[in-house]
């Protein structure tokens, strides 16, 4: 007899394992099948590899700017063997503790791949040999994979994804990176402080696209000063390699020699054909499709992350699976507003938004004002060196509510939760007191701004 299960989650990404905790939590028995590693993509090839390996950029890049400090310090150097030990020991580490906390709530975790044959049955494919389990409900979390450019596939070697980005051996002394979005543009912040010439080549009209247009004017400026090369409004027509070099070559007719190339132009949601066809499931182009409740065509199968193609974020799992665990659990819960859900970019310097931006608000119409604060002004900034970027803040005039944050900055990406709390409130800025000297103030003085009551900007 088949074992069974109130709810199975499929993949222990961010999503999934979250998902299936919540659900154990509600008093459901609970399991969660995966065919690689604990921890999906985030843990094991995303999120926290590549911000150990800013960490340690960033690191390297402030004992490179210590005499700025007042602070003599020998001639740094990028010891690579132990950036890459260093970030797969927090990886094992991370991956051992969702390993044990998923335990910890009694969420059984089942190695294998998942095909749904049936609603409410699942079959195994493991090295054990096959076997199959029931559930009452599932709730698919498969994630994504790197988005592979026609006609520029990827060998592993030369031509490489976001994924062996993080595992190289050396550090290549030139890369192109093909596409300047999140991935793309963290990636270059890493290599170019190791020492790699690097070009990023964006067929947009500016980096960072999904920001408005001044975030991308800001951070390409910054990237000229650690090296990078930015080549907007550009397209790779074709990439030849030969003897472990590549030629890149740009639609205007100019080539670029390079010893790595890095394919960094989206993620597309992996989702198992077989599971598709035996259940009939509807998709959104490559995604799962689902309503606000993440329920899919097939009744008592949910979706959630990148396998649905929303944010294609850690943290925006983790919202979608707070609502499938809901509802798997007899809940009615829904995610309305996707915006709500922050948005980081770990560069140098750090971008981070969250609701509407002023090109949003425009394209809808909206009397919006906008509130500016910048970090040369912020004593504390300025004390640690730290004096680029800013935070802007839209209100919107026919409610007085604040709508949206946009910020670049150090340490931005902790201050966006902040901002998020801000979103919609009525509560008066000036009745919240931010600590001094901070960080922090410069998104009150932003706010403040918006209403026109700024104490640190001249008056307009």
């Amino acid at each position: 007899m088949a074992e069974s299960f109130d709810v199975v989650v499929i993949g222990s990404g961010p999503g999934g394992y979250a998902a299936a905790i919540r659900c154990a939590q509600k008093g459901a028995s609970a399991a969660v099948v995966e065919k690689a590693f604990v921890g999906g993509t985030c843990l094991n090839c995303g999120c926290i590899p590549s911000k150990s390996l800013l960490a340690s950029a960033h690191t390297l890049l402030m004992f490179k700017h210590a005499h700025l400090m007042g602070v003599d310090v020998a001639a740094p150097t990028a010891n690579w063997p132990k950036i890459q030990a260093r970030k797969d020991a927090i990886v094992a580490a991370f991956r051992k503790g969702v390993t044990g906390l998923i335990g910890s709530h009694k969420v059984n975790i089942i190695p294998g791949r998942a095909v749904v044959t049936a609603p409410g049955r699942i079959k195994i494919e493991s090295e054990s040999g096959p076997a199959e389990i029931e559930a009452g409900k599932i709730i698919l979390a498969t994630g994504s994979n790197p988005i592979e450019i026609p006609g520029i596939p990827f060998d592993g070697q030369t031509v490489i994804s976001s994924k062996e980005a993080l595992t190289l051996q050396q550090i290549p002394q030139s890369m192109v990176i093909v596409g300047g979005g999140v991935i793309g543009c963290e990636m270059a912040c890493v290599y170019a402080a190791m020492g790699t010439k690097v070009t990023i080549v964006e067929a947009l009209s500016r980096l960072i696209p999904m920001e408005d247009q001044w975030v991308g004017r800001l951070i390409e400026r910054e990237f000229k000063k650690l090296g990078i090369t930015s080549l907007t409004n550009q397209k790779v027509t074709s990439v030849e390699t030969a003897g472990g070099l590549a030629k890149v070559a740009l639609e205007d007719g100019r080539t670029i020699d390079a010893e790595k190339v890095l394919v960094s132009v989206g993620r597309r949601p992996v989702i198992d054909e077989e599971t598709v066809e035996a259940l009939n499931l509807e998709l959104d182009g490559p995604a799962v499709a689902v309503n606000k409740k993440l329920e899919t065509n097939v009744t008592g199968v949910y979706a959630i992350g990148d396998a649905v193609g929303t944010t294609y974020l850690a943290h925006g799992a983790f919202a979608e699976a707070e609502v499938a665990a809901a509802n798997a659990t007899g809940g009615d819960e829904q995610i309305d507003d996707y915006s709500l859900i922050p948005r980081a970019v770990y560069t140098f310097p750090e971008i981070a938004s969250v609701g509407k931006n002023e090109e949003k608000c425009n394209s809808e119409g909206l009397d919006v004002s906008v509130g500016r604060s910048f970090f040369k002004a912020n004593g504390r900034s300025v004390a640690h060196n730290e004096i680029i970027g800013e935070i802007r803040v839209v209100r919107d005039n026919s409610t007085n509510r604040i709508v949206g944050v946009t910020m670049i900055g150090a340490t931005v990406t902790e201050l966006i939760g902040a901002a998020r709390a801000l979103i919609g409130s009525k509560e008066k800025i000036t009745d919240v007191s931010f600590p001094h000297p901070t960080v922090s103030e410069v998104l009150k003085e932003a706010v403040e701004d918006a209403f026109g009551l700024s104490l640190h900007n001249p008056p307009r």
